[in-house]
């Protein structure tokens, strides 16, 4: 027969061991382990913002400062990169949907974004500001120059640029333009005004086009930086993410994109 001193010492062993299962939960999965696993890197991008991320339409291929970061980040995984389409206005659901382990594109770090999306640390400095015709430069010093009716402003739909507008520019004729990239020529062709973009993106494409000019650029409307999105709950690829992006601010990688790119 078994003793009950034998029972007794059974039944303490196992509720040991549940307890200490309670104390030392397996590790959950993580996007880390997924990407490493599947060997590829899935960016989603909206190809259209230079210089950060966008779509060389003679190449085929994606290029910019986050194009070329985020092959880097694919890199220190050890895995290739995947860059998946996406666009402003489908950008939260994207995210949310897992079409892609991170996006990163130039997008600003916001606080709606962080109630439904993690963020990565911030990087890079910037802040909204106007394109307009060199023709035009002195007519544009305050928003209350651009905010008339006869003043056409164009934005892209969906994202910070046309929220900005909206908030600032309520009597402006303001026209949604879905394609970002294009907004410049319809500037330089007297389609538009204005158009409501991001320092960054301005610089470049004043130096791409002589028609063009950015007379505020130095007196931006906001300050801000860029982060990379991906879901909520994965604190591990998070955690990965911000760490490798200490080491591009700590080994000058970052700087040396900075230059590359948009300086």
């Amino acid at each position: 027969m078994v003793s009950v001193k034998k029972i007794v010492m059974v039944t303490l062993v196992a509720v040991t061991m549940l307890g200490l299962g309670g104390l030392f939960p397996h590790a959950e999965a993580s996007k880390l382990d997924e990407v490493q696993s599947r060997g590829c890197l899935l960016v989603g991008t909206t190809g259209d913002y230079k210089p950060m991320s966008y779509l060389n339409r003679e190449t085929g291929r994606y290029e910019g400062f986050d194009t070329e970061a985020s092959e880097l980040l694919a890199q220190s995984l050890g895995v290739q990169v995947k860059f998946i389409p996406t666009t402003w206005s489908t950008l939260t659901a994207d995210t949310l949907a897992g079409k892609f382990d991170i996006a990163m594109c130039g997008i600003t770090r916001t606080l709606a974004r962080e109630q439904k999306m993690a963020q990565s640390n911030g990087y890079l400095v910037f802040g909204k500001t106007i394109l307009c015709r060199k023709d035009d430069a002195k007519k544009f010093k305050t928003l209350a120059d651009m905010n008339k009716k006869d003043v056409r402003v164009m934005v892209n739909p969906g994202g910070t640029n046309e929220k900005f507008a909206l908030a600032n520019l309520p009597d402006c004729t303001l026209i949604v333009h879905q394609q970002n990239a294009e907004i410049p020529g319809l500037i330089a062709e007297e389609k538009a005004d204005i158009m409501i973009t991001e320092t960054m993106e301005a610089r470049r494409y004043v130096r791409d086009n002589a028609k063009l000019a950015a007379p505020l650029i130095e007196e931006r409307f906001t300050k801000n930086n860029f982060g990379i999105l991906m879901q909520q709950g994965d604190q591990i690829f998070l955690n990965y993410v911000n760490m490798w992006m200490e080491e591009m601010e700590l080994n000058g990688t970052f700087a040396r994109l900075d230059a590359k790119y948009i300086k």
